[in-house]
């Protein structure tokens, strides 16, 4: 039975925690089995990327694969062959995809036309490769997966996949969005029902002060993702007040560390002065991109392979 990754939750606690013991692993010791030597993946980006195309690339090198990179040009995905016949050619071909596209839908039909593993490597509704990356760096920085952490800014897809990986891990997020910007319903209800049996703590507010206090992490994103860029003179005056600056740090109680899954507009959503600061462990979450999916290869191939 093939493995898809396309939402956080489509692994379970203990999973999650095997994974980023491996990623660990890999991390110290810079070992890796070729679990996928003879296996190529095809590399689907609607969307241009720095850390996650490299990444993947250079994990799937390492771990003795090959990829494939195929650009919104290449392909044009939906215009110029439907979705479903991208998803049956390539099955024939290659032994996974790793897309990263505009919208979710695009990968349910990829993931359900094809007998092949479907990765995530973003889409509108969740970047599930991101947040194991996230997972690993909070707990190399204070021991445990659990935060507590503030997620300033725009609910969008990286704060949904925050918020279920907290729930299945019983962690305690508070999240502050402008009104009108919270994290989408559906993951809201998921997330406290899933809470309710992990007893995770989880806050949604639109007071950026009262998220930061008493938590360790404060992270946010861009106030406009790809797509949005339209949007993006009118989200800057919605948004101002959510800014990550040193006044808004100072409000926490104790030491925390700044997070972001880049690119950052250095000015908007964060200042130079917290993005360059000593407390900033923004490249750290960069290079666990790199360990976190290679642990993932291992849990989603080598299960396939026995």
């Amino acid at each position: 039975m093939k493995r898809d990754f396309l939402s956080i939750i489509d692994l379970n606690e203990k999973e999650i925690l095997m994974i980023l013991k491996k990623a660990k692993n890999l991390k110290k010791n810079k070992k890796f089995e070729k679990i996928l030597k003879g296996k190529i993946f095809a590399l689907i980006f609607e969307k241009p990327s720095l850390r996650t195309r490299v990444s993947f690339e250079a994990g799937i090198k390492k771990l003795g694969g090959e990829s494939i990179y195929l650009s919104s040009s290449d392909i044009k995905m939906g215009e110029r062959e439907s979705i479903k016949d991208i998803a049956k050619n390539l099955e024939r071909w290659v032994d996974g995809i790793i897309a990263r596209v505009y919208s979710h839908k695009t990968l349910e039909i990829l993931s359900y036309n094809s007998k092949i593993p479907v990765i995530n490597a973003l889409s509108d509704l969740e970047h599930p490769c991101q947040i194991l990356a996230d997972l690993q760096t909070i707990e190399e920085f204070s021991g445990d997966y659990k935060g507590p952490l503030a997620f300033i800014g725009d609910g969008n897809n990286v704060c949904h996949s925050l918020i279920l990986a907290f729930s299945l891990l019983g962690g305690k997020i508070n999240v502050a969005t402008p009104k009108g910007y919270e994290p989408k319903e559906e993951i809201l209800n998921k997330a406290f029902e899933i809470s309710r049996k992990t007893k995770a703590e989880i806050k949604i507010t639109n007071d950026p002060y009262e998220a930061i206090k008493d938590v360790k992490f404060v992270y946010t994103d861009v106030w406009a993702s790809m797509g949005q860029e339209n949007e993006r003179e009118e989200r800057k005056k919605i948004f101002k007040d959510y800014q990550v600056n040193m006044d808004l740090i100072k409000k926490a109680k104790g030491k925390v560390y700044f997070m972001h899954c880049l690119p950052a507009h250095r000015g908007e959503e964060v200042t130079d002065e917290v993005l360059d600061s000593d407390f900033s462990i923004v490249y750290e979450q960069a290079e666990n991109r790199l360990w976190s999916e290679m642990a993932l290869f291992y849990h989603i191939y080598s299960r396939r392979k026995r």
